[in-house]
């Protein structure tokens, strides 16, 4: 009996540390929206969903990571996003495989596959190499990146095949300051935003500006404003130019913010919209959100509304 306890006991132990090195982490969130427009377009109400499903596995020092996720535009199931091994060699960390590059205020996110990423760190400054196979040419597309802290500024220059782009930010007496500058080689491409956010009296503020040359658009998608092409949220015009500001505070439990953005720069299609957004974590494990806008369009984007989006959202 007692042998069969030590057996069992064991087992046990060895089963635990074999799913220590597993972890499985996801996010979910169910929406609700009401556009009420204002001319003549026919109102709309719809449901949405968006989850996503991240399974890690650790050996040492490599990782493996794969996500999935589904959301009501997508194919039924699941469907594999990121996918990567992460691990360290000689000080050199390297990552392989497909992952998305994430949001800035200026450009959307893009997801790509047969990638590269390598970086180390000398004397103070991190060198990062990033490649991927162009799939048309069967080329490697690469960058590299240098960053690291220059007297309580941290700096960042990426070299890319038709430009560069160029990240400062540092924090003044509480008040942070960045920017972020994509310069591109041809004429009339370059774009940039400068933000800056504090508090001021218990309220959180922050302030942007985002400027676009002519021959370019703004496509980012941020607290400014989800200004992606292919979400047709707010689509915008090479050359315009987009401010905006965000009060936030805490009142009863509940996270209050108040956003203004006002878009501008190209005739006759100015746009500004105002956002109050409640967030209130629930004893369910839950957070819900209500998001209330109100656009003002004095061009072709899109007809005067206001919409009322409903939101409950679950990470575990």
């Amino acid at each position: 009996m007692k042998k069969q306890l030590l057996i069992a006991a064991v087992a046990a132990t060895m089963s635990v540390s074999a799913m220590a090195d597993i972890s499985i982490a996801g996010a979910a969130k169910v929406n609700y929206t009401s556009v009420d427009f204002d001319g003549t377009t026919a109102s709309t109400n719809k449901f949405s969903r968006e989850m996503d499903l991240k399974i890690t596995g650790k050996s040492g020092a490599t990782t493996v990571v794969m996500n999935f996720g589904n959301d009501t535009t997508g194919a039924a199931g699941l469907s594999a996003e990121d996918t990567y091994v992460a691990t360290s060699i000689e000080g050199v960390s390297l990552k392989v495989g497909a992952w998305d590059n994430g949001n800035n205020a200026l450009r959307a996110s893009s997801r790509g596959d047969n990638k590269l990423s390598a970086s180390t760190t000398m004397g103070g400054v991190t060198i990062t190499y990033d490649a991927s196979t162009e799939t048309a040419s069967s080329k490697l597309a690469d960058t590299i990146k240098l960053s690291g802290d220059i007297a309580g500024v941290s700096a960042s220059y990426k070299s890319v095949d038709n430009g560069e782009d160029i990240s400062l930010s540092t924090t003044v007496s509480g008040v942070k300051v960045s920017y972020l500058a994509l310069n591109r080689d041809a004429a009339n491409m370059d774009r940039s935003v400068i933000e800056v956010s504090g508090t001021i009296g218990g309220i959180g503020v922050k302030v942007a500006s985002a400027d676009a040359e002519s021959g370019d658009a703004i496509d980012g998608d941020t607290w400014m404003g989800d200004f992606e092409g292919a979400s047709n949220a707010y689509a915008l015009s090479n050359g315009q130019d987009v401010t905006s500001i965000e009060l936030s505070t805490t009142i009863a439990g509940n996270s209050v913010k108040f956003r203004n953005t006002k878009i501008d720069g190209v005739a006759t299609q100015d746009t500004s919209f105002n956002k109050v957004i409640v967030t209130r974590a629930l004893g369910n494990g839950s957070t819900f959100e209500a998001t209330y806008t109100d656009l003002s369009d004095d061009g072709s984007l899109t007809t005067d509304s206001s919409t009322l989006d409903l939101e409950l959202a679950v990470s575990f």
